[in-house]
């Protein structure tokens, strides 16, 4: 069964479409949506849909930042009820958690990490699609979206190190520039935001902790829809943990709040090993890095938890049929 997604996902879609003189009807009708399907935020649609609409919305119109525009207008409210929660929280460090702890009511396949630095803190995000394919648009629409929801807990003095994204720059910056008051760095190990350590532990003057318990047993309350399966969780977590170098069972169970027989035990109910999970994401990762000439081969292997170039080139060679050299030298040349 495919994943689903909250219908606000896609929220500004036709008025981007609009301003770039799109034509949505077909692209939706090709995917399987449609305009009534998109008219309630809190209807669930196929994730894949989704991820596939913005990839050829972007290409269709010839604006590679298709899905950060839709993110530049995005709302606190757009989080729906859990807004409520989100803006009583003390600190920007437990509104992330909050996101974190109901994302099954917000987007399932976002998965985000707070990595602390000493002075300066990584908030990783990755959005995880069934298909595996990277998608350049939907990573863009969730760090603007990210990236707004930290401005409107913050203030507007919040102005963080950098916004970082695994793919190239586009052709013209200037819609990163009005998005995000920070620098936008290309062609990076992973996507994320940089900022100080102390920006995450800045009071909340709007905080209420009264209030906030009230949402939080309101939102408790809630029916949930369909949860991801054990398999979808481990993946996000593989996805954010293996460019770290902390792809381990031990790391993702603690993350889990579980130990590793249980984990062990959760996955082989739902058909796999924590093996196949781990080698699907990084034949996912190495897909994504080796379609980017700006990753060199040794900096790939390195991402995708190998300790040594020849133990990168048996894996890929494996995997893929040819030796990473000669796979990179068969790529279509970009553009």
């Amino acid at each position: 069964m495919s994943s689903l997604i909250r219908a606000a996902t896609l929220k500004n879609y036709f008025e981007v479409a609009q301003q770039l003189d799109l034509n949505p009807q077909p692209l939706l009708h090709a995917v399987g949506l449609s305009r009534t399907m998109l008219a309630d935020p809190e209807r669930r649609i196929p994730a894949a849909a989704a991820v596939r609409l913005l990839e050829e919305s972007a290409y269709s119109s010839g604006c590679d930042t298709f899905g950060l525009r839709m993110a530049e207008s995005r709302q606190l409210s757009d989080f729906g009820v859990v807004s409520l929660l989100l803006i009583h929280q003390p600190t920007l460090r437990d509104a992330l958690m909050t996101t974190m702890k109901y994302r099954h009511l917000l987007n399932e396949l976002l998965a985000i990490h707070v990595e602390d630095r000493g002075r300066t803190v990584v908030i990783r995000e990755e959005f995880v699609a069934d298909t595996g394919a990277s998608s350049r648009q939907a990573i863009e629409l969730a760090l603007g979206a990210l990236y707004r929801l930290c401005g409107f807990l913050l203030g507007p003095h919040w102005k963080p190190h950098s916004v970082n994204f695994t793919h190239g720059a586009p052709g013209n910056l200037q819609v990163h520039r009005r998005v995000f008051r920070c620098p936008s760095e290309f062609d990076r190990e992973f996507n994320g935001i940089v900022c100080d350590a102390g920006d995450l532990n800045f009071p909340n003057p709007s905080a209420d902790p009264v209030m906030a318990r009230y949402v939080n047993r309101l939102v408790e309350a809630l029916p949930a829809p369909t949860r991801s399966s054990i398999t979808t969780d481990v993946r996000k977590d593989l996805y954010i943990l293996m460019p770290m170098g902390q792809a381990t069972i031990e790391q993702v169970a603690s993350g889990r709040g579980m130990n590793v027989r249980t984990l062990q035990r959760r996955l082989e109910e739902a058909g796999e090993t924590f093996s196949e999970a781990l080698n699907s994401v990084r034949t996912d990762l190495a897909l994504r890095y080796m379609e980017n000439r700006q990753y060199s081969l040794q900096a790939v292997g390195r991402l995708l938890g190998f300790s040594s170039p020849s133990s990168f080139s048996r894996w890929f060679s494996g995997e893929f049929g040819k030796a990473p050299r000669a796979w990179r030298k068969d790529l279509r040349p970009p553009g």
